[in-house]
């Protein structure tokens, strides 16, 4: 069943009212949705919604509601990503893959070993990344998209750690202490709702960069034997955390 996403003001009563043209061209046009079809509706704060069509025109679709619930997918982890921006498109398949496993916010983080031709041109490609999100969670029928934050510096990232209750710090010079040990030694005792994970750029996280995490009290910790690639160090770290603290 097709998932819409609307603001709560669009709820108005037993009918959702949608009026987004670009929403209406993909119901009409592309999913040739008519009267009579159903629809799973978010909006995109704490409820979904089971609808029915009434009327679909040009200007505007009147959904009937039909089942009002909360959100039933949704994790009660609540996980930031802070990649380290990589080149070309490998972070269109980060946030694809991270948003799949659940994570609530992307800040991307201009790092030391960060190879950006350009870091004021980021306009075109945080609408790109936003919409990449989207169509992530209506794949995987998640009630939020998770948003993709401006781009920021290594320092800006060390100010907000303190927001979270752990922060994991995926490290390939760390060999001994490895992520399973974090958790279980973190999780004793008390409940985690927030984690921040980092993860470098390619070359990944630079010595300085290390030491200043280090001085904050932030240990590095292992994702396994292998070395992997900053694409795929995210989402591996992500599924680990909720197996771990979720699931």
């Amino acid at each position: 069943m097709s998932r819409f996403f609307v603001d709560p003001a669009a709820v108005q009563g037993r009918y959702i009212i949608i009026d987004d043209r670009n929403e209406l061209h993909h119901m009409r046009r592309v999913l040739r949705l008519a009267p009579g079809d159903e629809l799973d509706i978010s909006d995109k704060t704490s409820f979904e919604y089971r609808t029915r069509i009434e009327s679909l025109s040009e200007d505007e679709a009147r959904l009937l509601i039909l089942d009002k619930q909360k959100f039933a997918r949704e994790p009660r982890l609540k996980i930031t990503l802070y990649q380290g921006i990589p080149k070309g498109s490998k972070m269109d398949e980060i946030i694809q893959r991270s948003v799949e496993l659940g994570v609530l916010t992307i800040a991307p983080v201009f790092m030391e070993r960060t190879v950006v031709v350009d870091r004021g041109n980021f306009g075109k490609k945080l609408a790109r990344w936003q919409k990449i999100s989207a169509e992530a969670v209506k794949q995987c029928r998640r009630g939020l998209v998770p948003q993709v934050s401006e781009p920021q510096d290594f320092a800006a990232l060390l100010d907000e750690l303190s927001n979270y209750d752990l922060v994991v710090f995926p490290y390939e010079n760390e060999e001994n202490y490895t992520l399973k040990d974090l958790l279980r030694q973190e999780a004793a005792g008390r409940a985690i709702k927030t984690v921040a994970v980092l993860i470098g750029p390619e070359g990944g996280f630079s010595e300085k960069e290390a030491q200043m995490l280090a001085d904050r009290g932030i240990a590095g910790v292992s994702l396994g034997r292998t070395i992997l690639r900053t694409e795929t160090a995210g989402p591996a770290a992500i599924a680990m955390i909720m197996y771990e603290l979720e699931m």
